[in-house]
């Protein structure tokens, strides 16, 4: 599937897009030019050579603070997808497994996390549990999880009824045998889609938190706190919001792209295409060579 979406050029797009920004997350405090915490007197300076782009309202360099908030708007992204894959995939494939009793539970769990404002909720458990980023997105990835359940059981429902699974379990294979054998090649593909999609959904959460000053302690700087700061100054640098904002939504952007790619490669539409690459290099090598000389 890697080699596939790569083979795309809106995947290798979104791949390099996504690769910057992890490198970012990785390097990025690293490669901060100046100390993102410190403050000078130069408050709303212009872009310059040693700010490259200006200073914020307290003297502190907005570039360096930029790359240094790359980390938590990554990261926290990351644990609401990963979160909400777990939670929401395992369930997802074993209700169609474990009987009726599980299913309906489970199934009123998804209905009753659809129905709750994960925002308001994420505030909520941040005032009982304290000021963290951590604890924040992991209840997030839990309402989010409903998105996985669905698309794994969908997929999973689809498997089971095919002769080779019904098979397998008549000549006593195991459920988890079963499960790595035959079922998770047949949910990877849509599972993925969710997962790119909803690390796009992670920044926007990520970034919505952190804009309202809630997850991380000030001054710990980040892409929505640094957009929420800049807003406040826009009569003295109205350019200011456009990093930020251009890191969020290209980020976003990214995600929803790779999503794309990934769909457009797997299950049908991915062998659609596998099929028409190979008819049209199949036609490029039993095409006639031109003549080499001319007409007499």
């Amino acid at each position: 599937m890697v080699r596939r979406v790569l083979g795309l050029t809106s995947g290798r797009i979104a791949v390099a897009i996504l690769a910057v920004i992890a490198l970012l997350a990785l390097l990025g405090p690293l490669l901060a030019p100046q100390d993102p915490l410190a403050t000078s007197t130069h408050t709303l300076a212009d872009a310059s050579s040693a700010h490259w782009l200006g200073t914020d309202y307290l003297g502190r360099d907005t570039f360096s603070r930029l790359l240094d908030g790359s980390r938590v708007s990554v990261l926290g992204s990351l644990e609401v997808a990963l979160t909400a894959l777990v939670v929401g995939s395992v369930p997802g494939i074993l209700s169609v497994y474990l009987g009726r009793v599980f299913e309906w539970v489970t199934l009123r769990l998804t209905d009753t996390l659809v129905a709750l404002p994960f925002l308001l909720f994420a505030v909520a458990v941040i005032a009982l549990l304290g000021n963290g980023i951590t604890q924040a997105m992991l209840v997030t990835g839990v309402l989010v999880s409903p998105l996985f359940y669905r698309v794994a059981r969908a997929a999973t429902l689809t498997v089971a009824r095919s002769p080779y699974v019904e098979a397998a379990l008549v000549s006593g294979a195991s459920l988890g045998w079963i499960v790595r054998r035959h079922v998770w090649t047949k949910v990877l593909p849509p599972l993925a889609v969710a997962l790119a999609q909803t690390i796009g959904v992670g920044f926007v959460i990520v970034s919505s938190l952190t804009f309202l000053g809630i997850g991380v302690q000030p001054p710990a700087p980040t892409w929505g706190g640094l957009l929420a700061s800049d807003l406040a100054y826009l009569s003295h640098q109205p350019w200011a919001p456009v990093a930020p904002a251009l890191l969020i939504m290209v980020t976003v952007w990214a995600s929803n792209l790779l999503a794309d790619a990934i769909r457009d490669v797997s299950g049908e539409a991915g062998r659609a295409l596998v099929n028409r690459r190979k008819a049209r290099a199949h036609r490029v090598d039993t095409a006639e060579p031109a003549p080499a000389g001319g007409a007499r």
